[in-house]
């Protein structure tokens, strides 16, 4: 009985190695592609100024390919709409079913229309949908039961995140934290083992080095602690309205009586006049997160950009076309906590922390009021910048970013997003 009840926890292992492999080699050729389309964006902008319809064209571009990417969704995969991680989240409770195997091409193509197009969304919620998807069609050829097939899905989640932020322990823990929220030991091991097994496949493809580039961070201090607890409150303040107004674009997304391509391609016009204007201000957001992790921007510019990415986020996401909400989030974080070190700076220049090291907090701190998942919001944070001598001050104002958005009643944006996600699933 023991020896039949190893074969089974190692072939369980290998299949969890296996999902991993599949998954990371899936999201990283994903994300090779997004930074073509987003050179090839930039491209776009950039000879579109040499004539008088040129901009015509960008703006009809992005429509067409948003409008293409929603139409995908609508008539041939509903449950591959928006971030994706919901839809694992609810097929790992055993809230919805675990879906077809199109779900997986539906949404590799159809995050590259959007993504590629210029909306303000992230390529993590694809990827983990698609590690999702991957484990099912695993599960299903190995003849996992059900209950290694929802372990497994999570498992491939932790993969597609890892991949996608070159981030393998947030990825897992995300997924331990979040989307399973417990940590029992059969559990840990299969998205461990896939988390690792991913950012090992997608290790010849992608740059293996932090994401964002910081400047040398001084050690934090005592005397800066108010500014630090500003952050955290401004940061939970703006994350309970953000998950407010995602789910109030959604609400009145699906309250139209216009067809969703329409929608979408009206969207798709007003990024594209952005991307005409400055390709920089669109897509994920990655070249703005890592402006503000170097401290550059007047308070003036960076709260304007704020304000532009809050809506231009809402309004990706209600597109109704793939896409996520990480990276987003990590432009309005970090841009928050940049406006709060530049006040700083001005009010308290020998004693408060740097505009960097604010910006670097902001980010967990912001992730940390929307998903409502702190230990995931500092591990990501860190990785994502290489830079730990700010843990102690992230910690505080993670801490008080959770105080505030429990305080204002505000769930965590996916456990919203779970309920809609399930609920879909009864009505189809």
């Amino acid at each position: 009985m023991d020896r039949r009840r190893a074969g089974n926890v190692v072939g369980f292992v290998l299949a969890a190695a296996v999902v991993g492999a599949l998954t990371g080699l899936a999201a990283a050729s994903f994300r090779v592609l997004l930074d073509h389309a987003t050179q090839w964006r930039a491209s776009l902008s950039h000879w579109s100024h040499g004539s008088w319809w040129g901009p015509i064209v960008v703006v009809v571009i992005c429509a067409v390919c948003t409008a293409a990417a929603a139409s995908l969704v609508r008539r041939i995969e509903p449950h591959a709409e928006g971030s994706g991680i919901p839809r694992v989240e609810a097929v790992v409770a055993g809230r919805a079913e675990p879906g077809r195997f199109r779900i997986l091409p539906i949404k590799y193509v159809g995050g590259l229309l959007s993504l590629g197009s210029g909306l303000a969304l992230g390529r993590e919620g694809p990827s983990v949908q698609m590690g999702g998807s991957i484990a099912i069609i695993v599960a299903s050829a190995t003849r996992r039961s059900q209950a290694d097939l929802r372990v497994l899905a999570a498992a491939g989640a932790a993969a597609g995140l890892a991949t996608a932020f070159n981030a393998p322990i947030a990825g897992g823990v995300f997924v331990l934290e979040e989307l399973v929220k417990r940590f029992d030991p059969r559990t840990t091991v299969a998205t461990l083992v896939a988390s690792a097994s991913g950012f090992m496949a997608a290790y010849p493809f992608v740059n293996s080095g932090s994401e964002f580039q910081v400047p040398p961070l001084a050690d934090p201090q005592l005397a800066g602690s108010g500014w630090v607890l500003a952050v955290g409150v401004l940061t939970g303040v703006l994350g309970v309205l953000y998950n407010r107004a995602i789910m109030f674009g959604l609400r009145t997304a699906d309250t139209s009586r216009w067809p969703v391509e329409v929608r979408a391609a009206l969207i798709g016009a007003g990024v594209g006049v952005l991307v005409w204007y400055s390709p920089n201000l669109a897509g994920g957001g990655d070249h703005l997160t890592q402006e503000a992790l170097l401290g550059h921007g007047a308070i003036g510019a960076v709260t304007a950009l704020l304000v532009l990415r809050f809506v231009l986020g809402v309004l990706s996401y209600a597109a109704g076309t793939p896409g996520g909400l990480f990276a987003p989030m990590l432009v309005l974080g970090a841009d928050a906590g940049l406006i709060v070190g530049l006040i700083a700076t001005q009010f308290a220049p020998d004693s408060a922390p740097s505009p960097a090291a604010l910006a670097l907090i902001g980010m967990a701190a912001f992730f940390t009021a929307t998903v409502q998942a702190p230990v995931t919001g500092l591990i990501l944070a860190t990785e994502l910048t290489g830079s730990a001598n700010q843990l102690p001050p992230m910690l505080g104002a993670c801490a008080t970013a959770l105080l505030v958005a429990i305080a204002l009643g505000s769930r965590p944006i996916y456990d919203l997003l779970t309920d809609r996600a399930a609920a879909s699933t009864v009505t189809t």
